[in-house]
């Protein structure tokens, strides 16, 4: 297979490429290192079958050149953290709906297949746990921020649905739950990292909110091998999906945790939410992905525990 990755320097992206480069597949990246690294793609330079570009996915050109020569989009690039959303609210809204626009539309030129990565962002506040691919999305104010990113990605897949539906163009929506692992910085508020790192220092573990909201948390290795299962799937073409870990953990179980995995004499301190982001900013009690749908489609089941996943990532920010 010939892939372009957009967003291939980042987290998640980075481990796509190299799953599909150990398979054997042509990979093209695109990433304007926004957000993404360019030290998480340097090892894969001298690979015979990896492209790269530093450009922007709004440089139409770039899009149309690499998307032609390709035979599927893994659609990564966009706006990624709730910090950096916050602080840059409207490069956040313009890359993710004008480029997955720019994206969809040349890969519709020749019917390449485009996966979209989407995110649980998608169900708001929704009171509807474990959350269901066809539950009702609930969002605050356009005051707040974070609902802004949550509309755009949302606009996001009705595009692609638009594009499947009206054009028959192939696409699948995958929508990630707290994705983390190796390379993930905590840089734009994602959590582990941020803890780990914090706890290896011996400073003051930053809780922002009570600790008593719960997450699940899914190494990126089970993300990356349920996505590539959804795109050998033909059941899964113009569908979306929930993709992650349904392993439930408070945040400030998390903190205990990495304290003890750590041997970390830190403190957890605990940060009002309008200090650690904005005024009126607003969070959700429960956030469980309702994994049925891909389970039935794909015989998906995460394979990395949290406990192990934890472990990958002290060892790696070890070393």
């Amino acid at each position: 297979m010939k892939a372009l990755v957009t967003g291939g320097a980042g987290f998640i992206g980075s481990h796509l490429v190299e799953s599909l480069l150990d398979r054997g597949d042509e990979v093209w990246v695109i990433d304007d290192l926004s957000t993404g690294r360019f030290e998480n793609i340097a090892h894969l330079e001298s690979h015979p079958k990896f492209h790269y570009t530093i450009d922007t996915i709004l440089d139409e050109r770039v899009v149309a050149d690499a998307t032609s020569k390709s035979d599927v989009v893994f659609h990564l690039a966009a706006a990624v953290g709730v910090a950096y959303i916050i602080d840059n609210p409207l490069k956040s809204l313009e890359t993710n709906i004008k480029g997955t626009e720019i994206v969809l539309q040349h890969a519709n030129e020749g019917k390449k297949m485009v996966v979209i990565f989407s995110t649980s962002e998608i169900y708001g506040k929704a009171n509807s746990q474990p959350c269901k691919e066809t539950d009702d999305r609930i969002l605050g104010t356009t005051t707040i921020s974070r609902w802004g990113y949550s509309s755009s990605k949302a606009i996001d897949e009705f595009l692609a649905l638009a594009y499947h539906r009206e054009k028959k163009l192939p696409v699948v929506i995958v929508r990630c739950f707290n994705t983390c692992g190796t390379r993930q910085t905590g840089q734009y508020g994602m959590v582990i990292p941020r803890f780990v790192k914090q706890a290896l220092l011996d400073h003051p573990l930053t809780v922002y909110g009570d600790g008593k909201q719960t997450r699940c948390f899914c190494d990126v290795s089970d993300v990356v091998r349920g996505v590539l299962g959804l795109v050998e799937e033909p059941a899964a073409n113009g569908e979306v999906f929930n993709l992650g870990s349904d392993e439930e953990t408070s945040i400030e179980e998390l903190a205990e945790r990495i304290k003890e995995l750590t041997a970390s004499v830190s403190s957890v301190d605990y940060i009002p939410y309008d200090k650690a982001y904005e005024q009126g900013f607003e969070d959700m009690r429960r956030r469980v992905p309702d994994l049925t749908k891909i389970r039935t489609t794909i015989g998906y089941e995460p394979q990395v525990s949290l406990q192990e996943l934890l472990e990958r990532v002290v060892a790696h920010f070890k070393r």
